[in-house]
């Protein structure tokens, strides 16, 4: 939705996964959903496109799991780099758990970057709160931004808002809606 307000338009969303995929397809009919395994997509069909962004699975680096990283056969990482490789896009936008910013996945994250330098990208990674951008839960995500050297001064992390929503105010209208007037019982 970010990026929809942004101005950008969505080309493909892929999923393995086919309750996302529809869940996508019914929030957003105009969009081509692709069902399928990222491993499975061709780069090169989405060559020269703004923006590649991919949300890799997280448990390989999830504090909550066994943090297998690379070992993981879920690490989707090396896939969505052989996509940058593939599709050349003028940026990149990976994000992933907390997890994946701890030291012990440091040189996992200086393999990446290397790799984006050497592709012609600037990558910097950041720790951001959905609660600092107007999202009522916190939910820290960790992520990448790449530009193409070229594009590198266009590009500013948003800064956060003052002020957080919190779930009442955001579900207030949809509970209103429904006869609830605010009273307690």
């Amino acid at each position: 939705m970010g990026l929809e307000a942004a101005g950008l338009r969505s080309v493909a969303a892929i999923d393995i996964d086919s309750a996302a995929c529809a869940t996508l397809r019914l929030n957003r009919p105009e969009w081509n959903i692709i069902e399928a395994d990222l491993r499975e997509i061709d780069g090169k069909d989405f060559r020269g496109i703004d923006v590649l962004v991919d949300g890799v699975p997280c448990p390989p680096f999830s504090i909550a799991g066994k943090q297998l990283g690379e070992e993981d056969e879920r690490d989707l990482f090396p896939d969505a780099l052989r996509l940058v490789r593939e599709a050349q896009p003028r940026a990149v936008l990976f994000e992933n758990v907390r997890g994946l910013a701890t030291p012990k996945f440091g040189e996992y994250r200086r393999n990446l970057q290397s790799e984006l330098l050497a592709l012609g990208y600037e990558p910097e990674w950041r720790l951001l709160s959905a609660a600092d951008y107007g999202v009522p839960q916190r939910r820290l995500r960790f992520v990448l931004v790449a530009l193409l050297s070229k594009y590198k001064m266009k590009f500013q992390w948003p800064e956060p808002f003052q002020d957080r929503l919190t779930v009442g105010e955001a579900l207030f209208d949809l509970i209103r809606s429904n006869g609830w007037s605010g009273a307690s019982a």
